[in-house]
């Protein structure tokens, strides 16, 4: 596919401070894309500097090709949607996604005609006459969204849109969101901090920290395969236990157990490295079987959460590990793995990953 944004070596600083270090990216037209990250970590600046509204220090932007970097706001053809909506309270919801063709003077029937079907498009056509403050929250980010899309950009660049709205709108947001981006065929570029949120949206998703890039991949890989710690534990819940290279490539944790794993580069004989293993992939008692890493532990805390119990297991070296045993049968009034019962654990080889 042709590459709609191209990142390249971009550096953006603040005085002495570092907001985006280095980072380099191709998104490809028509992808939802995400770049995820906790508070701080440069992906609001990132796509600030897509948008014209801050210069790189150092490096280029391409739109399309073309290097953007000091191509001002109103010259690029993206469009932003804020977290805040942005919305103008004196024009009604017509008005408002009307507004930037009204500025671009736009012949009057194909305002009227492009308004219409980005309403159509957000499922807001019966509401075309309302005042934005009549509007609950999720209609008003439609609203937003409408109005970024009636001009039709190359790419739309989205700053937690969703931030503001309850868990249960969100979720539903996010399938409506993702049906539209791929009805209209827009490259996507999506900000959040919600793992969960860039898991279930996105075609592929940039994970920053400290303003680098520390991973880019698809959800899956992101999520199964994580290249180092941080993304490990930022993306879902990761068990990081302890362990020491050994000669063979084994890795000794708890209890003197001793696992094959495939090393990182560069991890030799004595060095400390931590297992990862997702809790979702932890057997507990009756549920384990032959051929998988098992050890034992005591139960430290037992949470019930509906549609899984989520276990917390000390393993006596100092590690804990969190396994979550999904509803079955059973009776949710089951009284198994309370505080201080030993249990056993297991998981098979290739659910583990050696991190440095």
């Amino acid at each position: 596919m042709a590459e709609a944004i191209g990142i390249q070596n971009v550096t953006k600083r603040f005085g002495e401070h570092v907001a985006v270090n280095d980072v380099s990216l191709e998104i490809a037209e028509g992808e939802f894309f995400s770049l995820l990250g906790p508070s701080g970590c440069g992906k609001t600046t990132t796509l600030r500097m897509l948008a014209g509204f801050e210069v790189p220090t150092e490096g280029h932007i391409l739109l399309e090709g073309q290097p953007v970097e000091n191509v001002p706001p109103y010259k690029r053809d993206v469009n932003m949607v804020f977290q805040s909506y942005a919305l103008f309270d004196h024009l009604d919801v017509s008005e408002n996604v009307a507004f930037g063709l009204k500025r671009r003077k736009v012949d009057k029937a194909e305002v009227g005609r492009r308004v219409a079907e980005a309403l159509e498009l957000v499922n807001l056509s019966e509401r075309a006459g309302a005042r934005t403050n009549e509007l609950s929250g999720g209609q008003r980010q439609r609203v937003a969204l409408a109005r970024a899309l009636v001009n039709r950009p190359k790419v739309l660049l989205l700053d937690e849109p969703l931030g503001a709205l309850d868990l249960k709108l969100r979720r539903q947001m996010q399938v409506e969101l993702k049906q539209i981006q791929r009805e209209v065929g827009i490259t996507f570029v999506y900000v959040t901090h919600d793992q969960e949120e860039a898991l279930s949206m996105s075609d592929r998703i940039a994970v920053m920290h400290e303003g680098r890039v520390m991973q880019c991949g698809a959800p899956e890989d992101v999520y199964e395969r994580p290249s180092e710690e941080f993304v490990a534990g930022f993306i879902g819940i990761s068990n990081l236990i302890t362990g020491t290279v050994e000669d063979g490539g084994k890795v000794r944790i708890a209890n003197g157990l001793r696992i094959d794993a495939p090393l990182p580069d560069g991890v030799t004989r004595g060095d400390t490295v931590n297992l990862s293993v997702r809790p979702e992939k932890i057997a507990v008692d009756d549920d384990v079987e032959a051929g998988m890493v098992s050890l034992d532990g005591t139960v430290e805390a037992r949470v019930y959460l509906g549609v899984s119990t989520q276990i917390t297991v000390s393993l006596g070296n100092g590690d804990r590990v969190v396994a979550l045993e999904q509803a079955t049968y059973r009776s949710s009034a089951d009284d198994r793995w309370e505080p201080g019962s030993s249990v056993k654990l297991g998981w098979h080889p290739e659910h583990c990953l050696v991190l440095r």
